[in-house]
């Protein structure tokens, strides 16, 4: 009996005349947890051809060094021919289980206290499926799409910096005008009609580029709307006003300021790149039911993967030293 009072007694907060205080709490749960990011809900979703999925790439058109002007009287045209490539993207699977034991289902159902409760866990596990989807989609550590070395996405990342396009601000450099600069001759391509849509790059980055144009240029940059609700500051580009869009996944190496920081920012092309789905292009729950243990289980799966067109001439990596 002793040890059972002194149970009931840890759980009150208070015992004393005319008052027993037991402890409440709000029914609603803080939350404002990270869900989602603006990368994947800009990028192309299609559904995969296949595993991999596989596409041809067009990379030139009959050289124009082989056609050209003739003697109208006398000629004797020269047979080109285009230049395409076949490529393919293998897909990859993000899961999650969450399980809900019966006994703690019903009790929670007596309590009445968080009816919500198991609707709010289901759905955080769906979250977290797309909360580690979209780390990967910049991050995934996979290294060639033609030969899979891991289970996760080869980062959209690692395909940019592939395809070999990448420029370095040294610290004595304008971060403001190496980007406009860099998207000019990204414009400039005589063999591909590029029109850059977008950078991301992690927030400290673009506070230190709003700082520069302020210092720098007496500028305040505008913001437009990307998303729902979502304004970002816009960058005046031959490639005409493009968004500087924050992504916290992307992060970066050392300390801003110290000038061993190491800030990657990714100029890109979104039409070109793509994320090829399978089944779904969100996540599916399936329920595997009781076993012995009498509990509910619930797996929430995504099959996919993220692919770069044009890697080479359509994208850029700028990493700022600061």
């Amino acid at each position: 009996m002793n040890a059972t009072f002194a149970d009931i007694h840890a759980a009150a907060d208070f015992i004393g005349p005319g008052a027993i205080e037991v402890p409440l709490y709000q029914t609603e749960i803080f939350d404002i947890c990270r869900r989602s990011s603006s990368f994947g809900q800009r990028i192309k979703q299609v559904p995969a051809t296949g595993h991999p999925s596989r596409f041809f790439e067009e990379t030139a058109i009959p050289n124009p060094g082989t056609a050209g002007f003739v003697n109208p009287r006398s000629i004797n045209p020269t047979v080109v021919s285009p230049t395409r490539v076949e490529l393919s993207v293998p897909l990859k699977a993000v899961v999650a289980q969450i399980n809900y034991n019966l006994f703690d289902i019903e009790l929670g159902d007596q309590q009445k206290q968080f009816a919500y409760l198991q609707a709010k866990d289901l759905v955080d596990t769906v979250s977290g499926v797309m909360v580690a989807h979209d780390v990967a989609l910049w991050n995934g550590n996979d290294t060639s799409l033609s030969a899979p070395t891991t289970t996760q996405y080869m980062g959209c990342a690692a395909q940019i910096a592939a395809g070999g396009n990448s420029v370095t601000v040294t610290t004595s450099m304008k971060i403001v005008d190496t980007i406009k600069t860099t998207v000019a001759q990204m414009v400039a391509n005589n063999g591909y009609h590029v029109r850059p849509t977008a950078v991301y790059a992690n927030p400290v980055l673009l506070d230190l580029i709003d700082q520069e144009m302020k210092s720098e240029y007496n500028v305040v940059l505008n913001t437009d709307q990307i998303t729902g609700g979502f304004r970002v500051k816009m960058l005046s580009t031959q490639a005409g006003d493009i968004p500087l869009i924050p992504d916290w996944s992307l992060s970066y190496t050392g300390t801003p300021g110290s000038g061993n920081a190491v800030l990657p920012a990714y100029i890109v092309t979104e039409d070109l790149i793509e994320y090829h789905w399978l089944g779904d292009p969100t996540p599916r729950v399936f329920q595997l039911g009781l076993p012995n243990s009498l509990t509910h289980q619930y797996v929430a799966v995504k099959f996919g993967a993220p692919v770069v067109k044009g890697a080479n001439f359509a994208h850029y990596q700028v990493l700022v030293d600061r």
